[in-house]
Parts: C-alpha cells; sequence; structure tokens
C-alpha cells in the first residue's frame, strides 16, 4: 500500500495504518481533512499554556510571596510540594473520571476548580492559608494531562499521537516561560495578587469555550467533516474495552514506567519552582534577568518537546515500539551531566545554557512517555495516564522540598543539583528496561501494530 493511498483491510494486514511490515505508512493529509484535529490542537494547547502559566506563577513570584508572608525557604518549599502532592493524589481518580465521563464534562470540571484556587491564591495571608488554597488547586488540577490524552485516543491516528502531545508539552513550556517575565510585569506595578486573580480568569473563558466546542466522539462534532472522521476512525485501535485493575497497574513494566517518569518530572520541578531563585542567589542575576533566563530554559524545553513528538513518531514507524519510545535512554543521562556541569561551571551565563540543555533533553522524552501509555493501555489510556504522571509528580512533590533541606543542610547549592544529575541518569536506565509492545490487557493493543 503506497503512503498517502487511503488504508484498507487485507489478508495479513491489521488496522488500517500500518502495513504487513508492522511498520506505519504516514498518509497524505489535506487541510480539510484534518480541521477538527487541528482545532482540538489549538484547545489542548491554550489548555496546556494556561496550565503551567497558573503552575509557575507563585515560583516566579517567590521572592515577594516570601517576603510578604514572612516564609523561609523551608516553608516555601512546603507550599510548593503540597500543591504537586495533591496533584499527584488526584491524578487517578481524575484519569478514571475522564475514561467513565469522556473529557469534555471532566476537563471542563477541572479547569473551572483549578482556576477558582489559583485565584484564591492571590488572597492568602499566611503559610496555613498558602498551604491548603495550593493543595486545592493542585487536586483540581490534577487529571489535565491524562484527559487531553484520552481525548487524543479517540480524535488522533496512533501514526500521530506523539507530535500531538509533543505539541501540548510544547505549549506548557511556553506558559511555564511567560510566566516568569509576566509575574514581574505585574509585580512591579500592582503587587503579587493581581497576578493570580488574573490568571485564575483565563481559565474560566477555555473552560466554557471548551465545553461550547467539543465533543467526546469526533462523529459527534457537525465540524468535522466524513473525509477526516474516516481517517481517524481507520487509524484507531480497535475498541476493545481494557478492564484494568490494581493488578494490572502494578506490574513491572507498569511500574517502570511510572518510575522512568518519576525521574524525569523531579529535575522539571526545580525548574518550575528554584530556578528564579537560583539565577538570583547562585548567580548574581537581577530579578529581572533571572526572570528571562528562566524563561529561556523553558522555552528551550518545549522546542525539544516538539523534536521529541516528532522523532518518537519517525523512529517507530522506521524501527518499530520499542526503539521509537526509548529516546531517554540516551536523552536523561546526557540531561543529568549537563545539570551536573551546570552545578560546577564558574560562568554564570554557561551555567544558564548548560540549564537550557538539560531541559531539553529531559523534556524531548515526554512525548515517549505518553506515547507509551497509549501502546500499553488500550483504551484505559485515561487511568494509564494518571497512574504515570501520579509517579511523575510524586516526584515533582519531592524536588522542591528536598532542595530546600539539602540547600540548608549543605550551605550551596551545587548539591540539590547533583543529586537531581543522578536522578536524571537512573531515568535512563529505566527507560531502556520498558517494553511499549507489552500490553497491560492481553487483547488491547491494536492488531498488526508496530512490534
Amino acid at each position: 500500500m503506497p503512503c498517502g493511498a487511503a488504508p484498507t483491510r487485507r489478508p495479513g494486514v491489521g488496522a488500517a495504518g500500518f502495513g504487513s511490515s508492522g511498520r506505519i505508512c504516514e498518509p497524505v493529509v489535506t487541510g480539510s481533512r484534518q480541521r477538527g484535529r487541528r482545532t482540538l490542537l489549538l484547545f489542548t494547547f491554550a489548555l496546556s499554556l494556561i496550565t503551567f502559566l497558573d503552575r509557575v506563577a507563585l515560583g516566579s513570584a517567590a521572592s515577594a510571596v516570601s517576603a510578604d508572608l514572612g516564609l523561609t525557604k523551608v516553608t516555601l518549599g512546603w507550599a510548593f510540594s503540597t500543591f504537586i502532592f495533591a496533584y499527584a493524589l488526584f491524578e487517578i481518580p481524575s484519569g478514571w473520571l475522564g475514561d467513565t465521563f469522556g473529557p469534555r464534562k471532566s476537563l471542563t470540571r477541572i479547569v473551572i476548580w483549578w482556576s477558582v484556587f489559583c485565584a484564591a491564591t492571590g488572597a492568602v495571608w499566611n503559610l496555613t492559608s498558602l498551604i491548603c488554597s495550593q493543595f486545592l488547586f493542585g487536586a483540581g488540577e490534577a487529571g489535565a494531562y491524562p484527559n487531553i490524552s484520552k481525548s487524543f485516543s479517540r480524535w488522533f491516528p496512533v501514526r500521530q499521537r506523539g507530535f500531538a502531545h509533543a505539541t501540548v508539552f510544547a505549549a506548557s513550556r511556553v506558559g511555564g516561560a511567560i510566566a516568569p517575565p509576566l509575574v514581574v510585569f505585574i509585580l512591579q506595578r500592582a503587587g503579587w495578587r493581581p497576578a493570580f486573580w488574573i490568571f485564575g480568569s483565563v481559565g474560566l473563558v477555555w473552560a466554557a469555550l471548551w465545553w461550547t466546542w467539543f465533543r467526546d466522539r469526533p462523529e459527534d462534532h457537525p465540524g468535522v467533516s466524513r473525509e477526516e472522521l474516516k481517517e481517524i476512525q481507520e487509524g484507531l485501535a480497535p475498541s476493545v474495552a481494557a478492564v484494568l485493575g490494581w493488578r494490572h497497574l502494578l506490574q513491572p513494566n507498569m511500574l517502570l514506567v511510572c518510575a522512568m517518569y518519576f525521574c524525569i518530572i523531579y529535575g522539571l520541578y526545580f525548574y518550575l519552582t528554584w530556578l528564579p531563585t537560583y539565577f538570583k542567589e547562585a548567580r548574581g542575576f537581577s530579578q529581572v534577568q533571572a526572570a528571562w533566563l528562566s524563561s529561556m530554559v523553558l522555552i528551550t524545553g518545549g522546542v525539544m518537546a516538539l523534536l521529541g513528538g516528532w522523532l518518537t513518531d519517525w523512529l517507530a514507524r522506521g524501527y518499530g515500539l520499542k526503539i521509537g519510545r526509548s529516546i531517554g535512554v540516551v536523552a536523561l543521562p546526557a540531561s543529568g551531566l549537563c545539570l551536573i556541569a551546570a552545578a560546577l561551571v564558574p560562568n554564570a551565563f554557561t551555567a544558564a545554557a548548560l540549564f537550557a540543555g538539560a531541559a531539553g533533553l529531559a523534556d524531548m522524552c515526554l512525548s515517549p512517555s505518553w506515547a507509551i501509555c497509549h501502546d500499553i493501555g488500550g483504551n484505559a489510556v485515561g487511568t494509564v495516564t494518571g497512574a504515570m504522571n501520579t509517579f511523575g509528580n510524586l516526584g515533582g512533590a519531592l524536588s522542591p522540598s528536598v532542595v530546600a533541606y539539602v540547600l540548608q543542610w549543605s550551605g550551596s547549592w551545587k548539591a540539590p543539583l547533583l543529586i537531581g544529575g543522578g536522578v536524571y541518569i537512573l531515568g535512563g536506565l529505566l527507560t531502556y528496561l520498558v517494553d511499549p509492545r507489552a500490553a497491560l490487557v492481553p487483547g488491547t493493543r491494536l492488531a498488526g501494530a508496530v512490534k
């Protein structure tokens, strides 16, 4: 079957889009045949941007918030970690809700909830109220990415999911990148509290538009043409319900996926929480310089996330799932070495460039990680991604507090960065051990799919 031709089923060929060799054949897609998917990508791009805009706001305003509320680095680290622990705690339930009720209802509920408590952060008056607002903020935001992934499982053929996820993760880095200078801009003119009120209101607008436009099934959407619907349905996995229990989520392969993602997100949360403070205190940059350098690091991550999404799809088509999803075998150790070098080099701008390299190499591994959940999870992708993201965010929750305590104990910023570099290197080993070809529930993998 030539690439670009409409895929057909015939003896020796499994689900459409896969040839007898087990490799994906990418069709030529015209603009009218992917209009619905493009609109969905715009919605999820915007959501991911808003998610990280809200999430990074506290780290960007850390100095002002600490001074106003009388917080130390350790107590501020508790507030950072409270958000992430709550986020991790509610990931699996929120992913399950997406599998059960669909991402239209679930994402609307999620975004309204978190937007309200993001805005409430601007009204806190002491450590206790800050921790309470961060817990409810994190609980509300939990499940956003598993439900985005669930929507992709119904709207995107298997061959396009790596890049679709990459687009979303790139948006998260854009949101994280614009947050520091935007918070500083608002802070210098109105104080830190209005920044949270403004950011919270943006999410409410998104929720209203999402509820109006999105449908859980593309066949129920009036804006999806018959040609686009045919292309989507021919590239989907067969509709086999994956009934997951704890015994499936506790399989060694799934635990390896979770441990791998723990390492990736442990490193990420240093950039989201402490990096602006590091640039100011350890490297002597001004508040404005620190904000822009932090943005540079996250923008680099966004660009490399796109590259990772394209690369995992390309490698899977040409060399199979094991190689296609194993980018982290090389990228994560390289990221760890960059982070270790950033801790040790004397020049401040060289350190900033190494941070960008470390973040970018780690973010290349995001899309392959989420694509693995589609590979092994069947139609229960919301639950599987929720489980993976739970462990990832447990790593993220530990990261800010570990940095704070190690900094207090050692008196140096080098020690927490050396630990972070070691965690990334461990993540590379775990990636090597993961098998994306092994379904959690037998019979839920795409017949004839990439081996």
